[in-house]
């Protein structure tokens, strides 16, 4: 349960950063939220693949049925 929260407050923490980064580049119009949506889900793409790979892992070896 703890990757998933990391994994979550992190893709969080970079959507807030690229939004207020191109609040400050000046892109002030709705634009504003799906631009950040698209950078920040590339940026996660690259930084958080670790992350990602963990709750992948987490994910899977809850949803493995029992043997026997």
């Amino acid at each position: 349960m703890r990757a998933v929260i990391v994994y979550t407050l992190s893709r969080l923490g970079l959507f807030a950063v690229a939004l207020g980064v191109l609040y400050l580049l000046g892109l002030r119009t709705y634009a504003l939220l799906a631009v950040a949506f698209l950078v920040s889900g590339l940026a996660s793409y690259v930084l958080l693949s670790k992350q990602r790979d963990e709750v992948s892992t987490r994910i899977s070896e809850r949803r493995r049925l029992p043997e026997g």
